[in-house]
């Protein structure tokens, strides 16, 4: 059984075997062909952060390969009244398949990850966000051919997505051009062990974009964060991906957001809504990459 909290929890060849996947099922998907693999499996999803696209992509995933799912709000649990959570995935992981939490302290789904009876999928932490991670490298792939060798410039806050594209630069030995602001940067702790051939830190976000092949942001101020917009927003100036910063790109460079988008904030309305934008199609995708996590996860390496 195996667990998905984070990249580093699959190989280089189980990724491999999931973008194959990936384009498999969106394929017969594109075409009405039907595909249930997982007939009569349940899926259960637990949320405490509030969600649309991963609620919306699990859900219409686990159906369309044959599946059920159900919705489980923490307030609205005896997690909301204190019951440990260990306790409550001792009890529901003999009741369900697989489980996704979308959740804030990511010591929360390693608690309940230590004592799952079925395979966990992180829907998002603070610490990480490898779903959608792994739908970007997917889109890239799909628009562009391998990401191996190629330069991700990340523009903007030090936040879970950063640090799910900390690991996959050693992963999928891809350059990673970090621009921050000076409070807001990677954890140090997190660049420990990465060399220079795999992330190089800027301060000034034209640079980290320059000769890139892929531009990727996200809003400034993260869920739990909230009591800090005023202060993100001044210290964030200048850290707007506009037209200019894409012109310092590669010409076929593409942008990527994972959504929600801030228009005037963190990216211009004519990049994310611009020619160089996959931000849709990268929204799509984390529908078929998770179908094909799920069908990994409960029944292996399938290459029907």
């Amino acid at each position: 059984m195996k667990h998905f909290l984070q990249l580093r929890d699959l190989g280089r060849d189980e990724f491999e075997h999931l973008f194959r996947r990936t384009r498999v099922i969106k394929e017969r998907f594109k075409n009405y062909v039907a595909y249930q693999p997982l007939v009569d499996r349940m899926l259960a999803m637990v949320f405490e952060k509030s969600s649309t696209r991963t609620r919306v992509s699990f859900e219409a995933g686990i159906y369309q390969l044959g599946g059920s799912s159900i919705v489980l709000n923490m307030g609205e649990t005896q997690l909301g009244r204190g019951e440990p959570i260990e306790d409550v995935a001792r009890v529901v992981t003999r009741m369900v398949d697989i489980v996704m939490i979308r959740t804030f302290e990511h010591s929360n789904i390693e608690r309940f990850a230590s004592e799952s009876r079925v395979p966990v999928i992180n829907g998002l932490t603070n610490d990480y966000h490898p779903c959608q991670v792994l739908a970007d490298i997917y889109t890239y792939i799909e628009h562009r051919g391998s990401i191996e060798g190629k330069t991700v410039a990340w523009i903007g806050d030090g936040n879970n997505m950063l640090n799910t594209w900390l690991q996959a630069a050693a992963l999928f030995d891809l350059k990673l051009n970090i621009a921050t602001p000076a409070a807001y940067g990677a954890d140090p702790a997190r660049l420990e062990g990465l060399s220079r051939k795999h992330v190089e830190v800027f301060a000034n976000p034209g640079d980290a974009a320059a000769g890139s092949h892929l531009v990727t942001t996200d809003v400034w101020t993260s869920m739990g964060f909230e009591a800090e917009a005023k202060a993100r927003t001044e210290a964030f100036r200048g850290f707007m991906v506009d037209r200019a910063t894409m012109a310092r790109a590669r010409p076929d460079a593409l942008f990527m957001h994972c959504l929600p988008a801030h228009r005037g904030e963190e990216v211009a309305a004519d990049v994310v809504d611009g020619p160089q934008s996959v931000v849709w199609e990268e929204a799509e995708n984390r529908l078929h990459v998770q179908k094909a996590l799920m069908e990994y996860l409960l029944l292996g390496k399938v290459e029907t």
